[in-house]
């Protein structure tokens, strides 16, 4: 006898799920300064484990809401968003989960209203008390982002008198908003691309990495993905100048979505291509003049695309260039230096192959011809994180041709909503011991549940 589920029951789990996300993260998240819990303390303990009983159990709905959607009585795409409503509600006034960027938004935001150059000045030239919540790490370190966020950041500074509660509410709206719209055109985008709307947003939409990072974690990518997708909804309709300028808009942004105007071009059809590409390059260099005057930020975002990483990213080029490096030392060469680099730039040239390969040679469709795109972005780029999954996979979502395919990235977004601590530093063996208790409890739990919903039925047949 299979474990009960229905929609309701699936709404349930995911809403204890975010529930106990949310009560943990008062203790264990990416708190203020000023408010951190010692993790070694019993708050700080119970908050991990709360987290962590929180992530399993959302995974655990979600994989069931999944079986629903595939089912014979699949639910509506507006039973899905309600779902959706449902989950992402207690994370709405929950401290900041899973990193610590927000904080960065807020400064750079502050930045920009107090005339600063972003793209010459990390935040520590701002000083105060929201300089001091951004990680030591990105201290000094410039604005990797375009014109476009950094006007939002600076309205939100503005509207918050640089304010630590509200801009964080203030920007958790903007990445709330981004979600919102990503949610709208991925039903729009499934049936364009021939799939089912429903498990588009199921996997676009629903997925603990949207919940987890672009609601609790706050981030950017909430927005670049909403105006990416709104603007292939445009041109899926054939407002081709209005699909061009929010691709650019998306990304003005983050660069990554600036592949958009392949699809944009390639959603025209082959006839008018030379057309199509002339006219496209025309609006986005247009769009990209005017967002860039009206910021006020001028072109420095050009020179911020080379921003530097994370010295401990766990990218695949960043990972074997350490390495590559470390060996280089050890064996007394002088080439070391250079490992890092080398290994950068030949994932950019892996990244630029398997784009052509794609579009030149395997030619799908062009909604999943550019997932495939920027998943690859994010494989091989010099940066990864969870969330920049999404890139690739809000994409995927609404054009995958085949359910295999859907299981697969499900497993993937699934083990990538389990690698990062609550409070989005590096994690040391003891609070790993206690995350892994936190998802063990709900494991438990969530067997007992099963157990106990078989129990009447083999009564019954005993």
């Amino acid at each position: 006898m299979a474990f009960p589920v229905d929609l309701r029951r699936c709404q349930a789990l995911g809403l204890a799920g975010t529930a106990f996300l949310a009560l943990g993260g008062e203790t264990a998240g990416a708190l203020p300064v000023r408010e951190l819990v010692a993790p070694e303390s019993g708050r700080g303990v119970l908050g991990l484990v709360g987290v962590f009983f929180g992530v399993v159990l959302l995974i655990a709905a979600w994989a069931l809401l999944g079986t629903v959607v595939r089912g014979p009585e699949a639910p509506t795409p507006r039973s899905l968003l309600l779902v959706l409503a449902v989950w992402a509600a207690p994370l709405l006034l929950a401290p900041p989960l899973f990193s610590r960027d927000v904080y960065s938004y807020l400064a750079q935001g502050a930045m920009v209203d107090a005339r600063m150059d972003v793209y010459a000045h990390g935040p520590a030239q701002l000083g105060g008390p929201l300089a001091d919540e951004v990680a030591p790490v990105w201290q000094h370190t410039t604005t990797p982002y375009g014109p476009v966020f950094l006007v939002v950041a600076s309205a939100l500074s503005g509207l918050t008198q640089g304010e630590i509660p509200a801009g964080l509410l203030g920007m958790r709206l903007v990445a709330l908003l981004g979600v919102a719209l990503m949610a709208a055109a991925l039903p729009r985008l499934a049936r364009h691309s021939g799939a089912d709307p429903a498990a588009a947003l199921w996997l676009g939409a629903l997925n603990p990495l949207v919940l987890l990072h672009l609601v609790a974690g706050a981030h950017n990518d909430a927005i670049m993905l909403g105006l990416l997708g709104l603007g292939l909804v445009a041109a899926c309709g054939r407002w081709h100048v209005l699909g061009v300028v929010l691709v650019t808009l998306a990304a003005l942004v983050k660069a990554p979505a600036a592949l958009g105007l392949l699809a944009v071009i390639a959603l025209r059809g082959r006839r008018g291509m030379v057309r199509s590409t002339l006219v496209t390059a025309g609006v986005a260099l247009a769009t990209t003049a005017a967002a860039t005057a009206a910021a006020g930020t001028g072109y420095g975002w050009i020179a911020a695309l080379k921003t530097p990483v994370s010295p401990h990213n766990w990218s695949p080029t960043s990972v074997l260039g350490r390495a590559t490096g470390s060996l280089l030392e050890k064996l007394g060469s002088g080439l070391a230096p250079l490992a890092l680099p080398l290994w950068h730039a030949t994932g950019l040239a892996v990244t630029v192959i398997v784009v052509l390969f794609i579009w030149l040679r395997l030619r799908p469709g062009p909604i999943y011809a550019l997932g495939l795109s920027l998943a690859a972005v994010a494989a091989f780029g010099p940066a990864i994180r969870p969330w920049y999954a999404l890139w690739g996979l809000f994409l995927i979502a609404a054009a995958a041709p085949s359910g295999s395919v859907r299981h697969r990235v499900a497993a993937v977004s699934a083990v990538l909503a389990l690698t990062l601590l609550p409070s989005g530093g590096p994690p040391d063996a003891a609070q790993v011991v206690l995350a892994v208790s936190g998802g063990v409890l709900a494991l438990v739990v969530l067997w007992q549940a099963h157990q106990a919903a078989q129990a009447p039925t083999l009564e019954r047949t005993a």
